[in-house]
This record gives structure tokens, sequence and C-alpha cells, in this order.
């Protein structure tokens, strides 16, 4: 019946434009185009080959060996439930279902057709408009149509994570135009320019096999998708092997070509990262990033990296960094105090931290859009204050009349002129020292835990501790199991953690994810801090409707120095390279200058295969 409607709707639309095109108002301020960019005009033309970061004539076949720290329960990553297998798709690269659009790597935002053939959309983007490759190919021979899109945005909305209703809120509804056709149309109040640009992100699942089925169980049944690869093996906790599909429909695409080389990819599953760095010494993996300084400097040598068996290299790179840093939980009645937050910042040394555990290899972030032009410097341009001054009332002073910088010490880790100043403010707003500790207004010690995942981050928090114990704060470090932390941090159970805000070159949707009061209260969020600031709020939509790229890096800017004024974090580090190391049989092609060398390897391939 709804086909029906649809077909009957589209034949007087026909009519409708029929008679547009007598007066010469037809299609006006509708694109359509083999992709879509954020701002401006992609950067490949619809006659593109490949994409210039892909080679070509990279061999198919091989193998990648690969480790992830932790365990895994189950292959549906979209629900809440149990802990998904890596490769799936939800929270990290997919191996087994295709999207409608793909990311180009070399160019801040525009979205390629990969199951959508070409993308329609009106100048003021109220709503998208998706034309289905006909050759697109689920792995068992059904082919994708228009409602199994429907179905798995719909299904995904009301039973898949609570990322997804969040991140996709202000679409209203779906239309299915025709077997090939589908339409997504947005609130009327939505200026929401990126959202034709990520409603292509959506992973697409196959509506005729889960037809009849619970979805929002988790379980181990082997799944059905439209990507390069099938899951050829899946023990739990311990090793997932994916296998390339020689029928895979997209192989000859533009956007395909030169990427998917290796035969199987596999991933063994490892307790910690101590054990998964010797079994990478020891050949049983292929591929590593590095991201401890300190086993970057002292860990990767000995006779393979010598004779040349493995290749290590820094790749420099243009990415935003985001943040990283000491998270407060400010929905703590401890941590509400913005005086407080600020004077525990004192206590961490990061100039020492740097020269004696990081052998020199960081820079101190002092952006939530670190690395980037997005990163607020300086004062505040005419524009930025522009968008900060109807808030002047709601804001520290210092948005408005100072540059953010966070303390920098001696170097010796034992900040003495910072923990002088600490004690100073502390006292000025009322906090009381005795017997060594301190109290806060109404009496009550100041103390609080600090919750980690991994042993080797404890030799950075406890110099951290024993700065926290000089102002007579005590921090007590707890280092948790994945499943206890998982469990823990979607529930928001914990008091300071380290965290991280990753950012692209493209900020949009998912800064409601990181910052709204919306997320605050939802569990599984994104907003670790707990964030419920109306003048965040207001930021982040300006962020979301901006109307080309100067105004986005504006509102990115401006929300930048809210942040930071705040002291929601204890900022940490950055770096703008990569350290990897691989065996040498691998192979990659130039970078793009967006490209995350841990996130493209399926542009790699293995010399060796034939």
């Amino acid at each position: 019946m709804a086909f029906h409607g649809a077909i009957h709707t589209r034949m007087m639309r026909g009519l409708f434009i029929g008679l547009c095109l007598c007066t010469g108002l037809a299609d006006a301020g509708v694109n359509k185009s083999h992709a879509i960019a954020m701002h401006g005009e992609p950067l490949y033309t619809a006659d593109f080959t490949h994409f210039r970061y892909t080679n070509p004539n990279a061999p198919k076949g091989g193998s990648l060996k690969l480790q992830v720290v932790g365990s895994f329960d189950t292959l549906n990553p979209f629900v809440a439930k149990g802990r998904p297998a890596v490769g799936m798709g939800a929270t990290d690269n997919s191996y087994l279902y295709d999207s409608l659009t793909l990311r180009g790597e070399d160019e801040p935002f525009t979205q390629y057709g990969l199951l959508a053939k070409t993308i329609e959309w009106p100048d003021d983007r109220s709503w998208v408009r998706y034309h289905l490759n006909e050759k697109a190919r689920f792995s068992d021979g059904e082919p994708v149509q228009a409602d199994d899109v429907a179905w798995t945005f719909n299904t995904l909305i009301k039973e898949g994570r609570p990322f997804y209703s969040f991140y996709y809120g202000e679409v209203e509804r779906v239309e299915i135009n025709d077997p090939l056709t589908v339409t997504f149309h947005f609130t009327r109040n939505s200026i929401n320019k990126e959202l034709p640009l990520i409603i292509g992100q959506l992973p697409i699942l196959p509506k005729h096999v889960w037809d009849g089925k619970e979805f929002a169980k988790a379980g181990m049944t082997m799944p059905v998708g439209s990507g390069p690869y099938r899951i050829l093996k899946a023990d739990p906790g311990k090793q997932i092997v994916y296998q390339l599909r020689d029928d895979y429909w997209a192989k000859d695409l533009p956007v395909m070509k030169g990427r998917n080389n290796f035969g199987t990819i596999s991933y063994d599953y490892f307790l910690d990262e101590k054990a998964a760095l010797i079994a990478f010494k020891g050949g049983n993996y292929d591929w590593r990033s590095e991201t401890n300084s300190k086993e970057w400097a002292t860990a990767y040598k000995g006779p393979a990296f010598e004779s040349g068996k493995i290749k290590t290299e820094v790749v420099t790179h243009q990415n935003p960094a985001g943040a990283q840093g000491f998270l407060f939980n400010i929905r703590k009645p401890l941590f509400q105090d913005m005086v407080l937050r600020k004077a525990i910042g004192y206590a961490f040394d990061f100039e020492w931290s740097n020269a004696n555990l990081f052998y020199g290899q960081y820079k101190r972030t002092r952006s939530y859009f670190e690395n980037s032009e997005m990163a607020a410097t300086g004062l505040p341009s005419k524009a930025e204050l522009a968008l900060l001054a109807p808030f002047r009332d709601q804001l520290p002073e210092e948005v408005f009349t100072r540059e953010y910088q966070p303390p920098k010490s001696d170097g010796t880790g034992r900040p003495r002129e910072n923990l002088r100043e600490a004690q100073r403010m502390l006292k000025e707003a009322g906090y009381q020292f005795r017997d060594s500790n301190l109290f806060t207004r109404d009496g009550k010690p100041v103390k609080f835990e600090i919750m980690l995942i991994s042993p080797a981050f404890e030799r950075v928090v406890l110099p951290f501790t024993r700065n926290l114990k000089a102002l007579g704060i005590n921090a007590n470090v707890v280092t948790l199991d994945s499943a206890q932390y998982i469990e823990r941090l979607r529930n928001f159970e914990f008091d300071m953690m380290v965290g991280s805000m990753g950012q692209s070159s493209s900020p949009g949707n998912e800064q409601k994810e990181y910052w709204s009061s919306e997320a605050a209260d939802r569990p599984n969020s994104r907003n670790l801090i707990g964030i419920k600031n109306p003048v965040v709020d207001a930021l982040v939509d300006k962020i979301i409707a901006a109307p080309d790229r100067d105004a986005l890096i504006v509102a990115c800017r401006a929300l930048d120095r809210v942040l930071q004024w705040n002291y929601y974090s204890v900022l940490n580090w950055y770096t703008d390279t990569y350290r990897i190391a691989y065996q040498s049989r691998l192979e990659h092609p130039q970078f793009g200058r967006y490209v995350d060398p841990g996130t493209a390897l399926d542009t790699w391939w293995d010399s060796t295969a034939k």
C-alpha cells in the first residue's frame, strides 16, 4: 500500500515538474551529483578513476595479521549489549557493510557515492535523496534496495545504540520513492548542512535477513553484508578472521580501486598491550601503531628491526588531534566547583612528564581542536565576539580578555610555584587545609578516584597524584579490566578518567554527543564530562548550522574558548605524527592529507601476493 502511494506521489511530482518546465522554474536549487561536499565543491570530478591516496595496481591477496587488546562476545555491533568484534563497523571501520557514501580522505569533508550511484539535494539541504547502484548486492546475492536503507535507519533509531537516535535526531522521516531510490526528510527547524553527508555514512543492513528476528539481541550469528569481506572464523575473545570476497560487487568502482587488497585479515585478541608488543616483535602479527612514547623510544629495537624485516615509520599528518585529558565528571558534586577544577590542573607537570616519561615526543594540548585551524588562539576575533557577546554574563571574563594557556612548570617534577598558586586560589575560595588534607567549604575531604583501563598509564598518573597530595587532595588510582571499565563508562560511574575527544577536519553533529546538555545524562553517550551549559549548546548549534567553512571555523573557535576557560578537563598532550611499525612485505601508497595509516589499512597491500 505504501509503495503504491509512493508511486502515485512520484507521478504527481513528475506532473508538477513538467508544468514548471513550461515556466522555466523546474529543479531550481536542486543538485544531483556523484558526490556531496560539506562546503565548496568535491575535489574529484565525476569521471575520476581512483583516489590519489590509493594504488589501483596494488596486488590482491596475501594476508594481514593484526591485534586488539580486550575481548568480544558478539557479531552485532549495532546494539548496546555485548562487546562487538573489531572490524564490524559500528565503532570502527567495517569490512562487512557498505555505506551509501564513502569519505574522501584528502579533503576536509566530502562524501562520494558507494551504494548510492548519485546523490540529490536542494540548496537548503532540507532533504537528501540517494539513487542506489543497481549492481549493489549483499553477500548472499540479494540486491541492495531502498527498503533495506529505510529499514536499517528506522531499526537503528529504535533498537540500535543510543548514538544513532542522537546523531540522526533531526531526520523527520524516510521515504521510499522506488526500489532503488530513497529520500531522507529533515525536520523543518533543522539548519544542518552536515546531515546529507552523515546520512551517507550509515552502514546498510539486509532487511530480508533480519525479518522475524530479534535485532536488539547480541549474539554470534554470522552476518550478511554488502561489503568487501565476509567472516571466515570467529572465536569469541580470541580471534576473528575476514576473507576477501571474489564476488564483491563494488570492487571496480572508482571509490574502491586500490582498496581491500588483502586476501585475509585477522585480529588476535590480547589481554594487555605489553603482551601484544612482545607478540609483534616475535612476528606473530604484521602491523602496529604505537601510542606509548616510552615503548617507541626503547622497545622497537633488535635483530628484526636491524635486518629490515620490521620497518618503523613516523608519519607527519595534518589531522586535528582533538583533545586528551584527565576528564572531570562534573555530575559529581565535588567537581561542580570550577575553582577546584582549575586548581587541580596546576598539579599536572607536563614539562617533567614529557622529558622523563615521553622522551620529549609530545606537545602540550591547549585546545579541544588541537592541531587544526579550529583551535582558538590569541584573543577572540570580531566574528567570534559576535557569537560570544550575547552570553557575556554567563561566561568567565577570561573568554573575552585572555588567551588560554595551561600552566607551565620548571620541569622538576614538583611544580612548587604552580602548587602555591593553586593553594592561594583554593584558600580564597574558602577551602581549608587541616592536617595535610584539603576540605571543601562545608568540611568534606577532597578525595576522588582516577579510573584507568591500561596499567601503562599508571606511570603518568601517579606523579600527578603525588602533586595533588601536596595540595591535600587524595586521588586514588584504580585500573580496571575492560569489561568493568566499559560498564562503568557507559553509566558514568567514575570521578575522573583519562579520556579523549577526537575531532575531524569538519566538526559537526558529533559535537552534540561530546558537549550537549541532551547527551549529558544519556547512558553510553560521549559527553563523558557531563556538561550542561546553555552557552555550549548554543555554540554547538552554530557549528552544525554553519553556512560555510569560515563560519564553521569561527564557531569552533568560540566553543573552544568556552570549554577552555570552564576547566572541564586537565588537558594532556598530543603529537602531529603517527608512529607505525610493520613487516617489510607490507607496502602502502602515499598518504592523503587527512589519512590515518591505522584507519587506511585498506589501501595497503602484501607485496608477496600474486
